[in-house]
């Protein structure tokens, strides 16, 4: 219990700059459900998250739920993340109606999405014409 304690204070991103430079600095991947940033800050720490979720989301009850359901889906896969970077997920209203299958399965495919090397999109972002491959 000890240990979780602390990886729930040591593993949460908590101050406004920190969440901010993840907005700003690093790179996103949406879905139905919700918007998962991603920044790489470095180091051999493990991962550290921040969740975000607004009251057009629902009531306080609802808002709880859905960050609960976020941020266990998150460390059941933080085994499998790259150590040094930050997450923040921002929940969008779909997400209080998703199970938690659900939402580990759109965070696995966000997770893939966000840690490709940039030189493999599917299009060009320069000219949109379709890569072949």
């Amino acid at each position: 219990m000890a240990e979780a304690a602390r990886r729930a204070r040591r593993g949460r991103l908590s101050r406004a700059a920190e969440f901010e430079r993840v907005y700003r600095q690093g790179r996103s991947q949406g879905n139905r459900f919700f918007v998962l940033y991603s920044f790489p800050r470095g180091g051999d720490e493990a991962p550290r998250l921040g969740v975000s979720v607004s009251r057009k989301v629902g009531g306080a009850v609802d808002r709880n739920r859905v960050k609960r359901l976020l941020r266990d889906a998150f460390w059941a896969l933080a085994d499998d993340l790259p150590e040094g970077h930050d997450y923040v997920v921002v929940a969008r209203r779909p997400a209080l109606d998703a199970n938690f299958e659900a939402l580990v399965g759109e965070l696995v495919r966000g997770l893939d999405r966000l840690h490709r090397p940039l030189s493999s999109p599917r299009h060009d972002r320069a000219t949109g014409a379709k890569r072949h491959s």
